[in-house]
Formats: C-alpha cells, sequence, structure tokens
C-alpha cells in the first residue's frame, strides 16, 4: 500500500514538473514569435510622406496610423499579413517572414495612387445677359434665422396660428380653471353682461375689422 501511494505521488511529481517546462517553453516561444514592426509609408509617384494612413493586422482586429512624417510602428507576430490603406490609394498587403532571426523588422512601404474617374460635366454659359439677370433675380433664395424669426412674429402670423392651432393642455387647463373661477366667484348672483361693457365692444369692432369672423373657405 505504502509502495503504491509512492509511485502515484513520484508520478504527480513528474506531470507537474512536464507541465512546466512545457508552459515556460511556450512563453518562450510566444515571446520569440514577436516582432516590432516599423517603417515609413510614402506615395509610389513621388516619394512623399503619407500620413494617417493605416496599418492594420489582418484578422487580428489590431493596427494603427502613420503619424505627420509617414512614420508607424506597431508590435506584431511573425508569419502575420500587414495590410496598409489610405484614402486615395491601393491597398497594399505584406506577410511578416516565419523565419525571421530578429525581433525587428523595418519596410519603406510606396502606395500606388488611386484614380477614380468622375462622370464629365458641360459648363455652359447664359444665351444673353437678360436671360441670366431674369434667372438671378427669380432664383428663390430660402429665408435664413432673422428672416424666420421675423415671420414667426408678425401680429397677422400670430393671429392665423391663434385662429387655426388647437390649444394645448396647458392653454386648455387655464382656461377650465377660470370658466370654474367665475362661476365660484358669482355663485348666488347674476353675472355682469358684457353688452354694456364698452371695453368689449372696443374688442368687438377691432375684431370684426380684423376679419376673425368671417366665415372659411373650405
Amino acid at each position: 500500500m505504502m509502495k503504491l501511494i509512492v509511485h502515484k505521488l513520484f508520478f504527480a511529481i513528474v506531470i507537474g514538473l512536464f507541465c512546466t517546462k512545457i508552459s515556460t517553453a511556450q512563453r518562450y516561444v510566444s515571446q520569440d514569435s514577436v516582432v516590432q514592426l516599423y517603417g515609413v509609408i510614402m506615395s509610389a509617384d513621388s516619394l512623399r510622406a503619407i500620413s494617417n494612413a493605416s496599418i492594420i493586422v489582418v484578422n487580428k482586429g489590431r493596427g494603427t496610423i502613420s503619424n505627420s512624417d509617414g512614420v508607424f510602428s506597431i508590435a506584431v507576430l511573425k508569419g502575420d499579413r500587414i495590410t496598409f490603406s489610405c484614402i486615395g490609394f491601393k491597398d497594399k498587403t505584406i506577410d511578416i517572414p516565419h523565419n525571421l532571426k530578429e525581433n525587428q523588422y523595418s519596410v519603406i512601404q510606396l502606395l500606388v495612387n488611386d484614380t477614380a474617374y468622375l462622370p464629365a460635366t458641360i459648363i455652359r454659359s447664359r444665351p444673353s445677359r437678360e436671360q441670366f439677370e431674369r434667372d438671378f433675380v427669380n432664383t428663390p433664395i430660402p429665408d435664413d434665422a432673422y428672416e424666420i424669426a421675423r415671420q414667426n412674429t408678425d401680429v397677422a402670423k400670430r393671429r392665423v396660428l391663434i385662429n387655426s392651432l388647437p390649444a394645448d393642455g396647458r392653454e386648455a387647463v387655464n382656461y377650465q380653471m377660470r370658466q370654474q373661477a367665475n362661476k365660484y366667484y358669482y355663485a348666488g348672483q347674476i353675472p355682469p353682461m358684457n353688452i354694456l361693457n364698452p371695453m368689449a365692444w372696443a374688442e368687438f369692432i377691432k375684431s370684426w375689422k380684423r376679419g376673425d369672423y368671417k366665415r372659411k373657405k373650405n
């Protein structure tokens, strides 16, 4: 029984040492596979530095951009695929060598201009000076913020909005509360008649002149 326990303990120690060596070797291998990639990105025709170019590690979700001088630096792994891209240039992809002996890799990456052809635009002059003046005068110009504010504060427009727009919740509640207050105020007595009120007549005449009582056409 004692021998069996000793054998099991020895077997566990051997397995533990073996796993430790494997993890240490994997750590050394992973550290050895890391490469510092650096370099400069330039245009192929003029050797001009390309700023804000994207340097992406394919299928790894990592990357960086070049600075104002086209210089970049990023940590990658041996065997990674690196894509260089920038607006106005064709993409370029390179591979980091698997058998790279050092942990540094420098490149001078040249990007070729990507030509985009736009449809032709034909510019024609006006047939005559009179037609140009007519089109210039009749061209609609959208109102600016000042003109929109002036129109919204116009008395006639406010009157139209008041007559056409329904009352909101606050106005309806205030009107109901005023009616309720008048009812309680004149409880037990006859409320005054506005037919003998000169201020009410003056307001009625003004409303009549404004056309507030005209029948609206459908």
